[in-house]
């Protein structure tokens, strides 16, 4: 905590002018990847840049996900022309109407949030609003459920919701808990509550049913309204709810304490529980508690150092929670100062930092880029008491406390390889944002350089190892080989998160400046707004 003070006590001089040839570079980047899918794959869901195929998600016909993704990122790069095709497409050709089910939570981040997010930056073009009030009405029954939880899938055509076959009892945590921002500005838009109530309830039943220590487990049973017994984590299934608490709350210009009481209760909740240091170096990283019943039917909580790269997300949220629900100010400055910020505040910045150090080293591998999930090292095993349950950490060690196989503070499960051995899943890159969207919330809150410059760093390794050359970009199976083997696919969100990062990392800071926005968690911008008189 002293270095941290030290930090924010320096007087920094803050220039946030563009780094013109950088900006540039990931433009040209952008274009190599869209036009790729234009060519090939023009409507369709998704790309597989390698065999130069679109798909779709479903038999019955695309919703145009890759296009919509992509259209905020077009218009904030300047890139008129293929921003108008894409636009045209969506006008005359994009159909809800398609009688198959799409997930709930990736059509509303993905689509109602990149229509949205084009509304605005459009300067409001109707056809935007339209398309998206048409979807958001297709959606609605999915909350028709005994305690408004909703489903995981929607047939758009017949408008209904439907369950999960692989878990049909349950829905994700962030499934139900990752729609607020989108809703919510569209009751703003047109005026209508319903998006706004519908989602806004989820939210208070969860608060209700919270566990004894404050955090969310990944799965609610959406018959009975309760919290299932299951892992506890911060990253797949639970990563956005926490980003959504307190992106809710900057949502409405911080007039919704509720959701800055939900966010600040559940980081205390995080940092008493889940955040831990690595036993080589104290590197900072999160774990998981995984339940366990004994033969005696009685629960246990195991804590396991595995930390996903989608929790990467968590320490630029962390910095820019600091600076707003942890600050005593109504602005903070850049950096803010120590007198500026509460414990909490000054307790989040520091952790904020340090988890963006960890996962920056997680990005020295082979390719220079991170893998899907990691694990850590950790010195013994320990016994503690966690709510009423013991709770037991996993640990690996040669009885010197470390494991000779994995050197360094971290490993990634199943590997080394022995030869001929298939990756495992955990080894591969996904063309995933969360650490540059992490450097992205730390650059403008800082104005350090080493933030661009690492950014630079992960932009260079994925130009080197997941470009593919005829256009398009592709995930790597195995972070630790080289040359890297790619598979046969470009995730959307590269187009609407990885590389709009990148690109708002080296503009000025005056393009979607953070008390103006919030972007929701595919990185689609929505603007900050007070709640209008009469909406509620």
């Amino acid at each position: 905590m002293a270095t941290l003070l030290r930090q924010l006590s320096s007087n920094v001089s803050v220039d946030f002018s563009a780094d013109i040839t950088r900006r540039d570079a990931i433009v040209r980047a952008y274009q190599h990847a869209w036009l790729a899918y234009e060519r090939d794959a023009m409507g369709d869901d998704e790309y597989h840049p390698i065999s130069h195929e679109g798909t779709n998600l479903t038999s019955a016909g695309g919703i145009g996900y890759t296009v919509v993704d992509s259209l905020d990122t077009m218009l904030l790069m300047g890139l008129h022309q293929e921003y108008s095709r894409a636009r045209e497409w969506v006008a005359t050709k994009m159909s809800f109407d398609r009688n198959a089910s799409f997930n709930t939570f990736e059509t509303t981040i993905r689509v109602l949030g990149g229509l949205l997010s084009a509304y605005h930056l459009s300067g409001e073009d109707p056809v935007y609003l339209e398309k998206a009030i048409d979807l958001a009405d297709r959606i609605l029954p999915v909350f028709n459920t005994p305690f408004g939880f909703p489903l995981t899938n929607v047939n758009l055509a017949l408008r209904e919701g439907s369950i999960d076959s692989e878990w049909p009892e349950f829905v994700s945590t962030s499934e139900v808990a990752t729609l607020q921002l989108e809703f919510r500005y569209l009751s703003v838009l047109s005026g209508n509550s319903i998006y706004w109530e519908k989602t806004e309830s989820v939210m208070h039943k969860i608060k209700s049913v919270l566990m004894p220590h404050g955090l969310a487990s990944i799965f609610l049973n959406w018959q009975t309204g309760e919290f299932v017994l299951s892992a506890v984590r911060l990253g797949s299934k639970v990563d956005s709810y926490y980003e959504y608490l307190l992106k809710q709350y900057l949502q409405t210009n911080g007039t919704e304490t509720f959701y800055r009481d939900m966010y600040t209760n559940a980081m205390d909740a995080v940092h008493k529980t889940l955040i831990k240091k690595s036993f080589n170096s104290n590197m900072v990283y999160t774990s998981e508690l995984i339940p366990e019943r004994d033969p005696n039917n009685e629960i246990s909580w195991r804590l396991t150092p595995k930390q996903d790269h989608l929790v990467c997300f968590l320490g630029g949220s962390l910095m820019l929670g600091a600076s707003t629900t942890g600050a005593l100010v109504r602005r903070a400055s850049v950096p803010p100062r120590p007198e500026e910020l509460s414990e909490q505040g000054k307790r989040d910045w520091s952790t904020g930092t340090k988890l963006i150090r960890t996962c920056m080293d997680t990005h020295r591998t082979a390719t220079g880029l991170s893998p899907e999930v990691v694990h850590f090292r950790i010195a013994r095993r320990v016994q503690t008491n966690f709510e009423n349950f013991i709770l037991f950490t996993m640990y690996f060690s040669d009885g010197m406390g470390h494991d000779p196989r994995f050197p360094g503070d971290w490993y990634i499960k199943g590997a080394p390889l022995k030869p001929g051995e298939v990756p495992p899943y955990y080894a591969r890159y996904m063309l995933r944002p969360e650490t540059i969207e992490s450097l992205f919330l730390a650059y403008r809150l800082t104005g350090d350089e080493k933030y661009r410059n690492w950014a630079w760093d992960i932009f260079q390794a994925i130009e080197q190892h997941c470009r593919v050359d005829t256009g398009g970009y592709a995930t790597v199976i195995n972070v630790d080989e080289v040359p890297s083997r790619k598979e046969d696919k470009m995730e959307t969100f590269m187009l609407s998160e990885t590389l709009k990062y990148l690109y708002l990392i080296f503009a000025d800071a005056s393009v979607l400046p953070l008390d103006k926005y919030v972007l929701n968690t595919e990185a689609h911008p929505l603007p900050i707004f007070d709640i209008p008189p009469g909406l509620l």
